[in-house]
């Protein structure tokens, strides 16, 4: 099994991800897209393989990954995410066992950590998704911002234990994260100015709550409704992007 990665000046957080894999994958391929704080130093430190690909996009980047892998069976992490112990012992008891030749992938959930906090909050917000799949049946797509494996439900299994994920070092690096992201969204799925005119007015109202509320930041406190506030008004400003903005021919 291949363990991918793909980078961008993550030299402060990729070590945490490549050691909570080792002993469990036969190879890491770090697919780095030109970081210039030694990201590719510490991960050729750590036993990693280290390619350099100039940046096509999420879902391109992370298809060259697979590609460049010696092994089938992909397992996919981002810089940011890690194996806790609880999921590192449900994984090795999993592949301890002969996998089903119509098991083709395995779900996992993706729990949000706040920067700083060594595991989630409590009622932490998640995402479910194949992370450890045969490439030979099911690939990332080639999109610039869709970056998610999709399996049929009798062709997957559901890991019990989640990953952990801190997707932000700060609320100004969501801010910075969301620009870009816009960006690429702008090329790929643009919206129709009319119908942004009409979402426009509610849109950061109904983000808020969906945020605070539902995603359950409100266990966060302060901090967890500032960044619910924070998403609200980037999301409103992406609608002025994908509506309005110019299209970008630079992504990162």
């Amino acid at each position: 099994m291949s363990c991918t990665v793909i980078t961008f000046n993550e030299a402060d957080r990729i070590r945490r991800c490549i050691e909570s894999v080792r002993g469990i994958v036969s190879e890491i391929i770090v697919v780095d897209s030109g970081s210039t704080d030694g990201t590719q130093e510490v991960c050729r430190s750590l036993g990693a393989r280290v390619i350099h690909n100039p940046w096509p996009g999420y879902g391109p980047q992370k298809r060259f990954a697979e590609d460049a892998a010696s092994h089938d069976w992909i397992f996919n992490l981002d810089a940011d995410e890690w194996l806790n112990d609880g999921v590192r012992a449900e994984l090795i008891s999993i592949l301890s066992q002969p996998i089903s030749p119509d098991v083709h992938g395995f779900r996992f959930h993706i729990k949000t950590v706040y920067p700083g906090a060594a595991k989630p909050r409590l009622w932490a917000d998640e995402h479910n998704y194949v992370r450890l799949y045969d490439k030979r049946a099911c690939r990332f797509p080639d999109s610039l911002v869709h970056d998610e494996v999709k399996l049929a439900r009798p062709n997957r299994v559901q890991v019990r234990k989640p990953i952990y994920h801190e997707t932000i070092r700060s609320i100004s690096h969501l801010v910075e994260k969301n620009l870009r992201y816009f960006k690429l969204q702008k090329r790929e799925i643009p919206k129709n100015p009319a119908l942004v005119l009409i979402r426009l007015p509610f849109e950061y109202i109904l983000t808020l709550f969906k945020y605070y509320f539902i995603r359950r930041h409100f266990t966060g406190g302060i901090y967890g409704f500032a960044l619910a506030s924070t998403i609200a008004y980037l999301r409103t400003y992406r609608l002025l992007i994908l509506g309005f903005g110019e299209k970008s021919e630079s992504s990162r």
